[in-house]
Formats: structure tokens, C-alpha cells, sequence
């Protein structure tokens, strides 16, 4: 049994996927809040570069990645597909697991897939600095390794509860050269006013994005780079699916079921989008399960509607499951999911039935993690914590079943820079915490006003 799966160098994709081709039921357009009418392209153009506006409304089914992408990515792709045999005798598991591993980037998950694209695109347009959010710290350290690879200037918006639970990742932007601020913030308008309020706002990456994207309109070299919701982020992360098809192949093993954590959807589509083509032809009956956290339950319990990506209401209304902007998630570890909607892509392909969503509580996740830890030697980050949970569940289920199914997931990054929640974990402090449904509801309530009537009947199913 071969233990690591290495694809040549000269065979990684030199094209990315894009599943809209793919999607026989087309997203739902985004909407100017102000008209609520389809947003046209150019309304874009103050916070993206165009070549990135192209790619967020394209059709066409595989994009070249440029070559200038591509030798940058040469530093830690193609990434390693693993057999997990440690895990498999530690569940005695008949079937095989498999784990993607993107925590050998440099920024030690899968954002540099897209941050890197994003800032060579950025560059060849002129623009000279990039603004933008992060949770627990991964994409603004994508971002900010990105930035310092093609001579961009970097500012960073970080959640502020993961702020203080993760100094050690600000440090890490910082060394890349990114600055750093806590949010909400008192540079912007948007941070004030939630400070107004609440002068100890933990934070949420709702608020984050405003931040970041006013201070992208304020200055004419400088635009807006998010790490996950859109097309085109999700469009650059399919690398990582593309990169494990070939892997499979060469270990002779096919899919039964993919697994991927959800926080907007960038993790889940890099894994799941090249595999989803073939169950949207009708010649697979793989199974693709979205993993959330319990405490931010966009897709188990939130409501699929048209909604802002951010606090304040500055972006485009998005079609999304969603908690509504103005939810805020409890503080968890994994930062990195606790968004309020899930993308444009993810919540169609679950509205139409080709993928299913769970959520898992924190101290199971952290349970799992502790397990894997010793069964393959790799701390996961927390947030890749809820893949490992819920393949243990599908383990378990197929014991129920009688069944070898194979298992693949995506193992996003490593939790070397998390090792305070770790700790957290293991002197008891962490809980787990409930959905206030009520919050969620005036959440919700808030953007009842903003639902066209044309779109209303997609709205309700």
C-alpha cells in the first residue's frame, strides 16, 4: 500500500474548473440593492480588477491558469494525496480513506490557491495594494504571502476574537510584510459604528468585509481580494479536486463519498467542483457532504435568500443560504468558518439536491482532531477538525451498512499556528454552544425588505 500519492510536477492542472458550465440550473444573479436589479459587470469595477470580474461571471468551462501562477504555485504543488491508513486502524475500518493535503503551502492551508491568482491579477492591472478580511487567519496569511510574491502592499482586517485567540498568526502576516488591525476597527466608518455600539465587539468577518472594502474604494490603487463566496475564488481552488483526480487514478481507488469543511465555500468547492461534474452528467453516485460548525449553521438551519456578504450592506445582494448579515457567530477556534452565508455555487448545488450538509459541534471536532493528531501525525487545523468528525461518522455509518466505501477529504491546513485552541481543548475550556434562533430570526428579518418580487418564487422551496 503506497502511503503518499505524489503527482509529477509537469502533470499538475494548467487550467482551473468552472462548474457554472456544468449547472444546469444557472445561480441566481447578484442584485443591486439599490435597484434590486441584475448587477452589471462594471458595477464591480471599484473594489476587483476586470480579468477577475470576467472570471466571477464566466461560463466557459476550464480557464488557463497563467503560466506566472503556475510557476509560483511549483512551491507546493501539486500537493500530496494521503492513504490514511493510521486513521483506518485506529476506526478499524475496513474501506480506505484518503486526505488531500493542503497545509504544505506556505501559508500552511489552501488559500495561496487563490490569493496568489487574485494578486497576479491585482499586479498586471496596476493596482498597488490589496485590502481585505480574514477569521482565524488563513487567507490573510495567503493573502499577505501573496502580496510580498508579486510586490503588493497588504492590509488586513482579522475577526477580532481570533485576533487575541491567534497572535501568532498576525505575526505571520506581519512577517510576510501584511499590516494587521483588529476588527471592527476604528480606521473605517464601518467599525466605528459597531463600536458605537458594542465597545467589545468580538467581531465576525460580516463587519470584516466592510472594513476592508471601504478602505478599498477610498484609494485608486488599491482594490478589494476576499478569500472565499465568490465564482472566481472558488474557480481557483479547483486545482486541489483536479490534482486528486489524477491521484485516485493512480492508486486504482474511485470516491464513494467527499468531505470538505464549509465556512463561504472555497474549501468544500477546491475538493468537490471536478468531481461534481460526473454526478451532474449522471455517471457518479458520489456522495459530497458540506461540514459547518453547529454554532454557524448557514446551510442546516439558515434560510436560502438573497443577502449582503457583508455587515454594513456594501456588496452586491448575493442568492445564499444564509443566518443574515447582521448574525454573529459564537467566538469558536475555527474561525475560518464562521460566516453568515454560504456561496452563490454551494448554495445552489444544495438547493438542487447534489450535495448534503452537516454540522458538527466543537468539542467533537476537537475530539476528532486529537484522534487523527495520533493516528497520522498531522494537527489539523480546526477547521479541517470537521471533515475529520464527520468521516468518522461515515465510517461508522458504513460499519451500520455493511460497506467499504472509499472516503476522501480535504485536510486544508495544518493547526501548527492553533495550538492555543488545542490547548484550550485539553485544559477543558472550550464549550460548545447553541444557535440563538431568535438572534437569527432578527437577523433574517432585517433583510426581508430586500427580496425582489420576480426572485421571490426561487427564493421559496
Amino acid at each position: 500500500m503506497t502511503k503518499k500519492i505524489y503527482l509529477p510536477e509537469n502533470e499538475m492542472p494548467k487550467q482551473w474548473y468552472n462548474i457554472v458550465a456544468d449547472m444546469a440550473q444557472k445561480p441566481l444573479p447578484p442584485l443591486d440593492p439599490k435597484t434590486l436589479e441584475p448587477l452589471a459587470p462594471e458595477a464591480l469595477e471599484p473594489i476587483l480588477p476586470k480579468a477577475l470580474i470576467a472570471q466571477e461571471m464566466s461560463q466557459e468551462r476550464y480557464i488557463d491558469i497563467p503560466d506566472e501562477v503556475l510557476e509560483k504555485y511549483r512551491v507546493y504543488r501539486p500537493s500530496p494525496l494521503f492513504r490514511a491508513s493510521g486513521l483506518e486502524k485506529a476506526l478499524g475500518y475496513s474501506g480506505k480513506i484518503y486526505y488531500k493535503y493542503e497545509g504544505v503551502s506556505p501559508s500552511g492551508s489552501h488559500k495561496p490557491n487563490t490569493a496568489l491568482a487574485q494578486a497576479y491579477y491585482n499586479k498586471e492591472e496596476g493596482i498597488k495594494k490589496l485590502t481585505t478580511e480574514t477569521g482565524a487567519g488563513q487567507w490573510g496569511t495567503a493573502l499577505a504571502y501573496a502580496c510580498a510574491q508579486f510586490d503588493l502592499e497588504c492590509e488586513v482586517y482579522m475577526v477580532n476574537v481570533s485576533f487575541k485567540q491567534k497572535p501568532y498568526r498576525k505575526i505571520l502576516m506581519n512577517t510576510f510584510g501584511a499590516n494587521v488591525y483588529a476588527s471592527p476597527s476604528q480606521r473605517t466608518q464601518a467599525g466605528r459604528a459597531v463600536l458605537e455600539d458594542d465597545p467589545n465587539h468580538t467581531g465576525s468577518l460580516g463587519i470584516a468585509i466592510s472594513e476592508a472594502v471601504e478602505r478599498a474604494v477610498q484609494e485608486n490603487d488599491t482594490k478589494y481580494s476576499l478569500g472565499s463566496v465568490l465564482n472566481h475564488v472558488l474557480l481557483h481552488q479547483t486545482i486541489i479536486g483536479l490534482e486528486t483526480q489524477k491521484q485516485l487514478a493512480m492508486d486504482n481507488a474511485q470516491a464513494d463519498v467527499i468531505v470538505a469543511p464549509l465556512g463561504g465555500g472555497s474549501n468544500f468547492a477546491g475538493l468537490a467542483f471536478p468531481f461534481l461534474k460526473e454526478k451532474m452528467q449522471g455517471t457518479s453516485n458520489t456522495r459530497f457532504v458540506a461540514v459547518e460548525p453547529s454554532s454557524c449553521p448557514k446551510l442546516t438551519q439558515g434560510k436560502f435568500r438573497y443577502d449582503f456578504g457583508d455587515n454594513q450592506g456594501y456588496t452586491p445582494l448575493m442568492p445564499m443560504y444564509t443566518l443574515g448579515h447582521n448574525f454573529v457567530p459564537a467566538g469558536i477556534h475555527a474561525g475560518g468558518l464562521r460566516y453568515h452565508g454560504a456561496s452563490v455555487l454551494c448554495s445552489q448545488l444544495l438547493k438542487d439536491g447534489f450535495i448534503e450538509a452537516k454540522a458538527i459541534d466543537q468539542l467533537t471536532c476537537f475530539e476528532a482532531g486529537i484522534l487523527f493528531a495520533k493516528a497520522e501525525g498531522i494537527v489539523a487545523a480546526p477547521e479541517s477538525t470537521h471533515a475529520i468528525a464527520q468521516v468518522i461518522r461515515e465510517v461508522e455509518q458504513a460499519k451500520i451498512e455493511g460497506a467499504q466505501k472509499t472516503i476522501v477529504f480535504n485536510l486544508s491546513g495544518h493547526g501548527f499556528v492553533d495550538m492555543a485552541a488545542y490547548g484550550d481543548y485539553l485544559d477543558n475550556k472550550l464549550t460548545n454552544h447553541r444557535v440563538d434562533n431568535t438572534a437569527v430570526q432578527k437577523s433574517l428579518d432585517k433583510i426581508k425588505r430586500y427580496q425582489p418580487d420576480n426572485f421571490l418564487k426561487e427564493l421559496t422551496y
